[in-house]
């Protein structure tokens, strides 16, 4: 079978009947068990459900039950998603054996339009890093090259789409995390606007600020995706019933007229001369096929890192205290008390970077710290919404670098993790904001490695940051990693 094709053109395949939806799992199943000695891209993979799975879905296709695009498909989930009686760990040896009794709305969904789930795909742990070496379950590599990271955290999807052990697959972005791996792994990743996709079933980092989204090989497979997994949802209060979420009808190669707005900060100090050349190449192709394009100054980016990492770690420190070690997951062998047990068990269960950021969430939620970091930082978010708020009343779409530099080398960020928190500085602003942003190949560099191109819109308006996408990306074919080609269909 031939695993380059997109989630909407397999799913195409199986409702001709070119391919069933057994075939198409069984590739996978054996496409994931050749390379992941060498990506480490998944954390569970379930054969036997996926194939059980599979025959199921089969059955419901033939009977004219199951129409939609991805209808027998096969999806990787990140494993900060609840799937009920599947293994979700978030990475982490505090959840190593935790089996959830509910599914997160957005991966239900997926199951309701006839989704097969192969796996769940490694990540930093708890979506805590920018690289995917901090999983308690080993470090993923980047397609491209084996020596580097493929970004964070959702680094694991990105790298199984990239290296063709899937079509497509769920991540989270809670400061970049579907954009940056999308990024760094030669793939497509959204990032939707915060609200528009239930976070219910999503082990929360930040909740202020995660959401779910796709990443696939393609602008039309997240457009498809994306209309499955959107809309209210009861259980989650910050779900946001809005209309316009007939994404698929926004893949229209036609720019002619868009406003395009391209922050001068953006193309500082900092950012690597090849990302600068292949961006602002992007941003050319787009203005010959009629689109607007201008620099404008967008206050306060210097900002941006150190009000997320406040925000976000005083939103981590609160969220992970459930973790204990009393109801669920791990529990250290041998403690005094109750309050040894704790301490204990949150000692062994987490990692370097976790307790890194609890700590740190903890000083600025702390008696006399409040004030001055916590509640500087939330004024701080405001006046960023605010910022993008008023270039927004002048330019329909936001166009940037994904990231500073295209991947780096394993090891290379994980000891100066200032370094690491600073490879976001374009991604996570708009998380701040609530914004919807886009990230898709739009070259590579001299080392071969994929460069990211960034789009953002209005709250509310993927249509506009698809249709954007959709028109850039006809410009170009899509290209498949070394590893993927060589290894070949199996």
């Amino acid at each position: 079978m031939d695993l380059s094709l997109t989630a909407v053109e397999l799913g195409r395949k199986i409702k001709n009947k070119e391919i069933s939806v057994t075939e198409a799992t069984t590739a996978y199943l054996d496409s994931m068990e050749a390379k992941e000695q060498d990506i480490n891209a998944f954390v569970t993979m379930d054969r036997e459900g996926a194939l059980a799975r599979a025959a199921k879905v089969q059955k419901l296709i033939d009977e004219g039950k199951l129409t939609g695009p991805l209808a027998g498909v096969p999806v990787g989930i990140k494993d900060n998603m609840c799937v009920n009686g599947m293994l979700t760990t978030c990475a982490s040896k505090i959840l190593g054996n935790f089996k959830p009794t509910f599914t997160a709305t957005a991966v239900e969904k997926l199951e309701e339009a006839g989704a097969v789930i192969v796996g769940k795909t490694n990540m930093d742990e708890f979506a805590m890093g920018s690289t995917s070496e901090t999983s308690y379950f080993g470090v993923t590599k980047n397609p491209w090259d084996l020596e580097r990271v493929p970004g964070g955290s959702s680094g694991g999807s990105a790298a199984a789409v990239a290296a063709e052990e899937i079509p497509y697959a769920l991540g989270s972005d809670t400061g970049g995390s579907i954009r940056q791996p999308a990024g760094f792994c030669g793939v497509t990743g959204m990032k939707p606007t915060y609200g528009r996709v239930s976070r219910y079933g999503l082990i929360a980092y930040g909740s202020s600020l995660d959401q779910i989204g796709p990443l696939a090989k393609d602008v039309t497979d997240c457009a498809s995706i994306l209309e499955v997994i959107c809309g209210k949802d009861d259980r989650d209060s910050t779900s946001v019933k809005e209309s316009g979420d007939d994404f698929t009808s926004a893949l229209v190669d036609d720019v002619k007229g868009m406003k395009i707005g391209i922050p001068k900060d953006y193309f500082g100090e900092g950012l690597d001369p090849e990302v600068k050349e292949n961006v602002l190449a992007a941003a050319k192709v787009l203005a010959d096929k009629g689109a607007v394009i201008e620099e404008f100054d967008l206050s306060l980016v210097e900002y941006a890192i150190p009000a997320y990492y406040i925000i976000a770690s005083a939103e981590a420190s609160s969220n992970l205290e459930r973790f204990d070690g009393v109801k669920y997951g791990y529990r250290t062998g041998e403690f005094a008390d109750l309050h040894n047990m704790y301490k204990k068990t949150r000692s062994e269960g987490f990692g370097a970077e976790v307790k890194r950021r609890i700590m740190l969430g903890s000083f600025v939620l702390s008696s006399g710290y409040f004030d001055a970091y916590y509640m500087k930082a939330l004024r701080t978010k405001a006046l960023i919404k605010q910022a993008f708020d008023k270039a927004f009343e002048k330019y329909d779409v936001i166009l940037g670098p994904v990231a500073p530099t295209t991947a780096l080398k394993l090891g290379e960020s994980l000891s100066d993790p200032i370094k690491m928190y600073l490879g976001d500085i374009y991604t996570v602003s708009v998380n701040l904001a609530g914004l919807p942003g886009i990230s898709l190949p739009c070259g590579t560099d001299s080392k071969g490695l994929p460069v990211g191109l960034q789009l953002l819109g209005k709250h509310f308006d993927e249509k506009t940051i698809i249709r954007a996408a959709f028109a850039f990306e006809q410009t170009r074919e899509y290209k498949r990693p070394e590893f993927a080609a060589e290894r070949g269909n199996v």
